[in-house]
């Protein structure tokens, strides 16, 4: 019996590639196949997002692009997008199933068929109720079973001026302990060496009387090398859990703290949950008590409001901090939010644009002499590399490359490979020996 093939293509965030995963999961305990597209599938999955006008219109392009590869192929779109606005999913002629993000988990749904040319089925958010499966077995192709998300926590309480999550995954909710625990001791028999903590606001995680300090404790028993946390709010990074990473051999080195502004006034108006020195006081915290903290920031230009004081408060609050990285992107007004009927009512003006690419452009190139600073401290160093990718480099050399603990890209020197496929999903430690002029860190295998 021929199995049917099913092929997944995921934007957005680590949480939107955990729960492709889990999907795909159940399709291959249901007797699908994965592919990797290069044949024709019998379901294409896209996984959609929607937390900027422009992840949304990537995801209505791949939908496209999708449908033109695969003409003969059944097309599902899942995802925020999907959940947000089905309407302008179901006018791109060719789409076959639009999920909610409810449905999505929901296999039979994928190959259900309705009275109308298009299957939709989208709950409203306030019945988004429960969380996604917290793990998959399958997921981990492209990195050679390096790196594998697990989903711990979905929704968020927050309710930020400008955010649409709330609409698209629902509140709160976090994914039992003991379920988190059995999948990632699943996935580290499956060989995964590192295991990256995903979900929408990860440090509001509650099960029972565990909270986010003591899921980390229990997951630290499974037999894994590494274990990695996303985006974490700065509100609850508290000094038990910057104690608990720096004290933990597994724990990785490494936060993400979303800034958004460093201007007071803008972070009220976005509602949140922090002011600029609070911020900097967390981030100093974890930076002085975590050895070779790498530490990175989101941060929003053009908020409606945002005035140069505003902007200069940001830029010079980041200018004073050791960031590893910066993410910048620019305020995108998305419906149904309370910014957006802040902004039709006229009670905040948008920024203009030039104003706003002007602003962008400054914060791009703070942020390129910070990852640099950051990476340069690293010359002449030892740093442990779990290796993820191997390529063919210029002159068709091979290179390969993965991260330290602290989440720097290092490459191996070319000349000091033998076998490269042995490496992948190995621990190395490699002298550090030079920066390239991407900011990747090169080096040679310490002997």
């Amino acid at each position: 019996m021929v199995k049917k093939r099913v092929f997944a293509v995921t934007l957005g965030c680590k949480l939107n590639y955990a729960e492709t995963s889990s999907i795909l999961d159940s399709f291959v305990q249901n007797g699908w196949e994965i592919t990797s597209g290069d044949d024709t599938p019998d379901l294409i999955i896209i996984h959609t997002c929607a937390v900027t006008g422009q992840a949304g219109q990537k995801s209505r392009q791949q939908v496209r692009k999708m449908i033109k590869r695969y003409p003969q192929s059944r097309v599902a779109v899942i995802g925020c997008y999907a959940q947000l606005y089905p309407e302008s999913i179901e006018k791109i002629g060719g789409v076959d199933v639009i999920l909610g993000s409810k449905e999505k988990f929901l296999l039979q749904k994928y190959i259900a068929t309705g009275k109308e040319t298009v299957y939709k089925n989208v709950s409203p958010p306030g019945s988004i109720a429960e969380a996604a499966p917290a793990h998959s077995l399958v997921y981990g192709k492209k990195w050679g079973r390096t790196r594998a998300f697990l989903k711990v926590q979905d929704g968020c309480n927050y309710g930020c001026a400008y955010c649409t999550i709330p609409l698209a995954r629902g509140k709160s909710r976090s994914v039992p302990l003991e379920t988190v625990i059995e999948g990632a001791g699943k996935l580290a028999e499956a060989g995964y060496r590192e295991i990256v903590l995903t979900g929408v606001n990860i440090a509001d995680y509650r099960s029972g009387a565990a909270g986010m300090v003591e899921l980390l404790q229990e997951i630290e028993t499974v037999d894994v090398a590494r274990i990695r946390i996303s985006s974490i709010e700065p509100d609850v990074l508290s000094d038990r859990l910057i104690d608990t990473v720096a004290s933990s051999s597994k724990i990785m080195p490494h936060f993400h703290l979303p800034l958004q502004s460093g201007s007071d006034d803008i972070l009220a108006a976005m509602e949140r949950r922090y002011t600029a020195a609070g911020y900097r006081e967390r981030f100093l915290n974890a930076a002085a008590a975590v050895p070779d903290c790498a530490i990175g920031a989101d941060v929003m230009v053009g908020y409606p409001g945002e005035t140069e004081a505003d902007f200069q408060a940001t830029f010079k609050l980041l200018e004073t901090l050791p960031a590893a990285y910066l993410h910048v992107f620019a305020c995108s007004m998305r419906p149904g939010t309370s910014l957006a009927a802040q902004v039709s009512s006229g009670i905040r003006q948008k920024v203009p644009s030039g104003t706003t690419r002007g602003r962008s452009r400054r914060l791009l190139g703070l942020a390129e002499k910070k990852q640099g600073e950051f990476t340069r401290q690293y010359i002449g160093k030892n740093l442990d590399v779990l290796f993820e990718e191997r390529r063919d480099g210029k002159g068709g050399k091979t290179v390969v490359s993965g991260y330290s603990r602290n989440y720097l890209r290092v490459q191996v020197m070319p000349g000091d490979l033998r076998k490269p496929f042995d490496l992948i999903g190995t621990e190395k430690k490699v002298h550090i020996v030079k920066m390239t002029g991407d900011l990747i860190l090169e080096g040679r295998f310490v002997t």
